[in-house]
């Protein structure tokens, strides 16, 4: 070190006159950073990351670790607008309803409605069964508060249902085969008030109701149907001792202004109209023009970094400038369309009556409630109102009132049948329409 010492200063004596009083001034200045910042600095002793304060009506100031959860849940008034026909699907007991698609896992079906890797693992790794989904099979499952899987059931076809429930080393399977006579019938009906009365007096059970709406939910706002509209259901029921047990829905027609709709089950578990044309929507993967950068990914079971409790993120975060075009990923209705609190400038469309998309955080919004709107349409602009902490974001999709991975859930598309498949399907419609008449 004092070899060094020695060095600098002979070559500080040998420097021309101008030079030593240029490096000595840098000397200077560097020396007096040096003890500047030294008595600025004080050691962290407590948390980087206090938590947020709020300033309460009484004007005192709040740091409950509640004012930190971030934005990632509805805030009470952002619940979509619901009529009576939802009251046949918010009975809580009520297990939600998947019919198995092209390319469908067991897997891929429960991870996109987020449920825990760990419970899919133990499902699947020790019922083999279930590797065998096929297209059109129907599986139902309950969950808990928390949103852990509590049972699935698999109903394999109209005589056998597989039942898996939770244990302690797992799921048990429980095979139940029915032993009933299946049944075909006919439920004819007149619009006599509102379709969930006139479908009850007409003898239709609550189950067969949300069936009839999910079939013609793409051609029909069942709130807009007018007194003396007809319509005809073809059942296939289970009678057992005298009871009907279960039903599955074959077809239907719906006479509305003069007008027919029909919606006809094909072997794949989905309807289509009377030339094989399928009824869904399709819908769009993204609700921006071009992709943007994921900041926050859907996330039901994630966990708040300070309160330690579950704060569901329900959707998908998109880093987007400010002002860059929100779109509609698919036809529907406007029902919300208003600032709210913490999710800012929102918006709400319900696609059907199985769907709803929520976009929330915007800049702009540019429709308003009760305005129906098309797939690509603009809603809004992005930008970075209420609880945000920067310009982006914040989408969900929803289906049967659970929110879904938007990134991964298997969309609606309005695919039609082709080859042997409407061959056969169309067949298929020749006997089921006679059958119903008005």
């Amino acid at each position: 070190m004092l070899q060094v010492v020695r060095t600098i200063a002979l070559f500080y004596n040998n420097l021309p006159r101008p030079h030593k009083f240029t490096f000595g001034a840098l000397l200077f200045l560097t020396w007096s950073m040096l003890v500047w910042q030294a008595a600025v600095y004080k050691p962290i002793t407590e948390s980087p990351l206090p938590l947020p304060t709020t300033t309460a009506t009484d004007g005192s100031i709040s740091t409950d670790a509640d004012d930190a959860e971030p934005m990632d849940q509805p805030t009470p008034d952002d619940e979509i607008p619901k009529d009576e026909l939802d009251e046949t699907t918010s009975d809580a007991s009520t297990p939600n309803e998947y019919v198995v698609s092209n390319g469908d896992t067991l897997g891929s079906i429960l991870t996109q409605f987020g449920m825990d890797a760990s419970d899919i693992y133990l499902l699947a790794n020790k019922n083999s069964a279930l590797a065998n989904l096929k297209i059109g099979q129907q599986l139902n499952w309950v969950l808990d508060d928390e949103g852990t899987l509590q049972s699935l059931t698999w109903v394999v076809s109209r005589r056998e249902t597989r039942v898996y429930e939770r244990a302690e080393n797992g799921f048990k399977e429980t095979i139940n085969t029915l032993k009933g006579e299946w049944k075909n019938a006919v439920v004819t009906g007149k619009m006599d008030g509102s379709f969930l009365v006139s479908a009850r007096a007409a003898g239709l059970t609550n189950s067969e109701i949300r069936a009839v709406t999910k079939a013609l939910q793409w051609q029909l706002d069942f709130r807009k149907l007018r007194n003396g509209d007809r319509f005809s259901v073809l059942l296939s029921r289970e009678v057992l001792d005298g009871k009907n047990e279960q039903s599955q829905l074959i077809g239907v027609r719906m006479q509305s202004s003069g007008k027919d709709y029909y919606a006809i089950r094909s072997g794949d578990g989905k309807f289509y109209d009377r030339e094989g044309s399928g009824l869904a929507k399709g819908f769009l993967r993204y609700p921006t023009p071009k992709q943007y950068k994921v900041t926050s990914p859907f996330n039901p079971r994630r966990l708040h970094p300070i309160t330690g409790r579950v704060a569901p993120h329900k959707g998908v975060d998109f880093s987007m400038p400010i002002g860059s075009p929100v779109l509609a990923v698919g036809d529907g209705e406007v029902v919300v369309a208003k600032f709210s609190g913490a999710a800012g400038n929102y918006v709400a469309i319900r696609h059907g009556r199985q769907y709803s998309t929520r976009y929330m955080h915007l800049n702009k919004i540019l429709v308003k409630p009760g305005q129906r709107v098309k797939r690509g349409d603009r809603i809004a602009l992005s930008g970075n109102t209420g609880r945000s902490t920067g310009p982006h974001l914040h989408y969900e999709l929803w289906v049967n009132e659970l929110a879904v991975n938007p990134l991964t859930a298997t969309l609606p598309r309005s695919d039609s049948l082709i080859g042997k498949d409407r061959a056969e399907y169309l067949a298929q419609v020749k006997e089921v329409v006679p059958q119903l008449h008005l």
